[in-house]
């Protein structure tokens, strides 16, 4: 469940940005080891496995750490089906990742930051969206704001429970 900062263990944070850009700020904490929340979240070619909305996550790239890849989600509810190119960079060392759309799509730009910081009861993952919309997107910035903040909590509660459920699993090697 979504609520305003300041949540409860388990649960996804938001925050509004005043200001021309959308901007979202979501975060939630996942009962698991660092390792392995870090492991599993950044595994591109698994994301339709880890997020309820996207079809197929296919790496079209590697360059280093750098991953290159195209993102296509489930249709709609009116039977479009919406593809991207993104662009990642982890950074073990830090803890974070920095991403963007190389294919824009409804987006002039799109720019998401994963931060990954170890707490007493877990991992706290974070998501950061600083994003504007162009003029003639199916959406203003404030609605796509919206609209993040809405799909991140139930994408953030399926990851933490899937992670969780890694996490309790026996060891099978």
């Amino acid at each position: 469940m979504a609520h305003q900062s300041g949540g409860t263990p388990g649960s996804a944070t938001r925050t509004a940005h005043p200001g021309g850009s959308g901007h979202t700020d979501n975060s939630v904490l996942i009962k698991a080891p660092m390792d392995l929340v870090w492991e599993m979240t950044n595994d591109v070619p698994s994301w339709p496995r880890l997020f309820s909305e996207y079809a197929a996550a296919e790496v079209l790239d590697r360059r280093g750490d750098t991953v290159v890849f195209r993102l296509t989600m489930h249709p709609d509810e009116e039977g479009r089906v919406w593809s991207w190119v993104s662009q990642r960079t982890p950074d073990p060392a830090t803890r974070t990742v920095r991403a963007h759309r190389v294919e824009t799509g409804p987006f002039e730009f799109m720019h998401i930051t994963w931060e990954y910081a170890q707490e007493e009861d877990g991992v706290r993952m974070r998501w950061v969206q600083d994003f504007h919309m162009k003029p003639d997107a199916p959406a203003d910035d404030a609605g796509m704001t919206a609209h993040l903040n809405r799909n991140t909590a139930v994408q953030m509660d399926r990851i933490r429970t899937l992670v969780e459920q890694a996490a309790a699993a026996p060891d099978t090697r």
